[in-house]
């Protein structure tokens, strides 16, 4: 398993860095790295890494969740609130209909599943996102209207709605429940994730704030395991009461980490951040690499064009949500189709949710990480020419 790991971490990185050094975004080299490693190709990897790949997933799912919620800055919501926070939500709720719609037809599943595939897809990546957006920023491209800055936080909420409707979706497809059941009930799961998670956050922050207090100083390492031991708590608490009542997990560990970024005092929430960012560094690794080694070629090759096409649809469509969500603004129409062309990638999200409905075993499971690999590979590759190519072109430099 030690092999296997150095492998995953050596051959990662190396393959990542060329191709981010032919300004081709590295989680493609990684998963390309996983499907060369994996049983399609090289079958190099310990089959005791794959069998506990599911966990790994779930495990880079808490991070960029908790990463997400530790991330968003109230004086950037304040600078553009309408329109950062219909980006948060218009754009993939649009192209979740997309699928709802569509996806039935092209693939023959049913409409919870095709929501939970729409689900998957909707969010942008800020793996991809993220980093040319602080480009931007320091090169003063678009500030003087916040450009980058409602775009990096926008997509912050964008991860947090998607990933919340998510595991919503997925949990009532796992438990069999009927359409009308998901629209009873999906009020009763985020309203109870986020009470539990608001309460969590709290507790988290009250803790951290008094030990500090007291001068009993909580190393900012032990800090991070305390957090991560409390996030898995909450995922597992969903398991807990599926038979009584339904709670979202994920949403619960989002509100925790919303809250404690908003509760606890800038250094704590500060210096988490950062060594959040720092663990994402090797779960990002781990993620795509063992993603890319479960890939099964033969299901991505059965899907082909379909999964090409609908992804096509859903980028249309949610190219229109984010036209709609900035009707309004002061932005000019080079502006707006910068912010369309910034919400075109996508790769962190559908990597760290789209092989989850597969590990645990649902029958879309093989489809849903088909079309997310289809996504990532398309929309990260077009998304990231896009940005770099029309920036210069499309936004003012103050």
């Amino acid at each position: 398993m030690l092999t296997s790991l150095a492998l995953i971490f050596l051959f990662g990185l190396a393959i990542g860095a060329a191709c981010k050094a032919i300004r081709v975004p590295a989680i493609i080299g990684m998963m390309l790295t996983g499907i060369v490693l994996g049983p399609q190709a090289l079958n190099l990897l310990d089959p005791k890494i794959l069998s506990i790949s599911p966990d790994l997933w779930k495990l880079a799912l808490v991070i960029i969740i908790i990463k997400a919620g530790l991330s968003i800055k109230v004086s950037e919501l304040k600078q553009v609130e309408r329109p950062l926070f219909l980006l948060g939500c218009i754009p993939a709720l649009f192209e979740i209909a997309a699928f709802f719609f569509f996806a039935p037809y092209f693939f023959g599943i049913s409409k919870l599943e095709a929501l939970v595939m729409g689900s998957v897809l909707a969010a942008v990546s800020p793996a991809v996102v993220i980093p040319r957006m602080v480009m931007l920023t320091n090169r003063a491209y678009g500030t003087e209207k916040s450009i980058p800055q409602m775009i990096m936080a926008g997509a912050g909420l964008d991860n947090v709605f998607v990933i919340m409707l998510f595991s919503t979706f997925l949990g009532f497809t796992q438990a069999g429940h009927t359409e009308l059941g998901i629209f009873i009930q999906v009020p009763i799961s985020l309203i109870l994730g986020m009470a539990v998670g608001v309460g969590a956050g709290l507790l988290l922050s009250w803790f951290f704030e008094t030990a500090y207090a007291v001068k009993h100083y909580v190393r900012n390492s032990l800090k991070v395991m305390v957090v991560l031991g409390v996030a898995f708590i909450l995922i597992a608490l969903e398991g807990w009461t599926k038979e009584i009542v339904s709670v979202s997990g994920l949403f619960a560990v989002m509100s925790m980490a919303c809250t404690l970024n908003f509760k606890a005092s800038f250094s704590v929430t500060k210096r988490l951040s950062e060594k959040f960012s720092k663990l994402w560094l090797a779960a990002e690794v781990i993620l795509f690499v063992t993603v890319g080694a479960a890939i099964d070629i033969s299901y991505i090759l059965n899907a082909g064009l379909a999964a090409l096409w609908i992804v096509c649809i859903g980028l249309v469509l949610r190219s229109l949500g984010v036209v709609l969500s900035l009707l309004g603004t002061n932005l000019n129409f080079d502006e707006r189709l910068f912010c369309v062309l910034s919400y075109l990638p996508k790769a962190t999200v559908q990597a760290a949710i789209g092989s989850v409905p597969l590990a645990m075993g649902l029958p879309c499971g093989h489809l849903v990480l088909s079309v997310a690999v289809v996504g990532i590979f398309f929309t990260s590759f077009i998304g990231t020419i896009a940005i770099d190519g029309s920036y210069q072109k499309l936004l003012q430099k103050n």
